[in-house]
């Protein structure tokens, strides 16, 4: 695969179907079919039935809540996540909306410095300077004007304000041909006027490339273009073909493109590990039942040690 090469212009048209104390990450984990660590195959222990995971995550979220008073806000989101897995175990299954996760976000069109239109979705991931997000390449490509990402947007509502994107990494293998197994574009963002990072505000998912896991039980956010409110669902992961993760579900439309495949989400901070973005194949898929990802592979981590470098 090209080396990676920085794209220096951050003015992004619509395209695609598409807190806490932050620690230095270092790079990217990744994982290969020969070794792979014990969480993860504890995971796919987990999610070897429907109902076994499910009640996990039940219970998992459940002890959280007894254990961890809930009030004013963060009360609301235990609420909210509670509706949302009540779908799980269903044989037909569909994004349900809920009121957000503070780490995964909106990416939106400006006009005349305010907000316009949400267009593709994005979520913020670990890394040493904490002002990373992650996103989908088609969705930032052959655009114009500034984008902005607004985590865990809310109904007309920016909890953790708006946030300027500055820079987009693209893989070089997509800016030359666009190839879908190279679908996925990491973004610098800042606020205005602050040196506080992103991650110091809504915390961050954890970025994991290498070997996938077939089977894989993954939550996956995103933003549909119809709605100002984010749609939730879990289900386990195909790999249709070479370098390509599917996910089943309905209700992801356009806007939802960028958004994660978060694997092992911790139910009390909602807090996962990044496998995958709604993009690749059909740059996410034709239907709102069925999802794709590339890959995030050894492309994926170059990517993100160039946007660490800041080259």
């Amino acid at each position: 695969m090209d080396e990676p090469r920085r794209v220096t212009d951050a003015v992004l048209s619509r395209v695609g179907r598409g807190s806490g104390q932050r620690s230095d990450p270092g790079d990217p984990e990744e994982t290969t079919s020969g070794s792979p660590n014990r969480r993860w195959w504890r995971s796919r222990w987990l999610s070897r039935t429907p109902a076994r995971a499910a009640l996990v995550t039940l219970l998992g979220f459940v002890t959280a809540v007894m254990v961890t008073p809930a009030s004013g806000a963060a009360g609301d989101i235990a609420t909210s996540f509670v509706q949302a897995m009540r779908h799980l175990g269903t044989a037909s299954r569909n994004g349900q909306a809920f009121s957000g996760t503070p780490a995964v976000g909106a990416l939106f069109s400006t006009s005349a410095g305010k907000l316009s239109q949400h267009f593709c979705s994005a979520s913020v991931i670990n890394s040493p300077h904490g002002d990373l997000v992650i996103t989908a390449a088609h969705c930032v490509t052959h655009t114009s004007g500034t984008v902005a990402f607004v985590p865990g947007y809310n109904n007309g509502t920016t909890p953790y304000g708006v946030w300027t994107v500055t820079k987009v990494y693209v893989d070089q293998a997509w800016e030359s041909s666009e190839n879908p197994d190279d679908d996925f574009a990491i973004l610098r963002v800042s606020q205005r006027g602050s040196t506080v990072p992103i991650e110091d505000v809504t915390g961050a998912e954890k970025l994991i490339t290498g070997t996938p896991y077939n089977h894989q039980l993954v939550q996956v956010i995103g933003y549909p273009d119809s709605s100002n409110q984010p749609i939730t669902c879990e289900n386990w992961l195909k790999e249709p073909m070479t370098d390509q993760l599917e996910f089943d579900c309905g209700g992801y439309t356009n806007g939802t493109s960028g958004g994660p495949f978060l694997a092992e989400v911790d139910p009390a901070t909602g807090q996962g590990a990044v496998i995958g973005v709604i993009g690749g194949y059909e740059q996410g898929g034709d239907t709102p039942q069925v999802s794709y990802s590339a890959v995030l592979a050894g492309g994926a981590a170059a990517l993100f040690k160039t946007a660490v470098a800041g080259g």
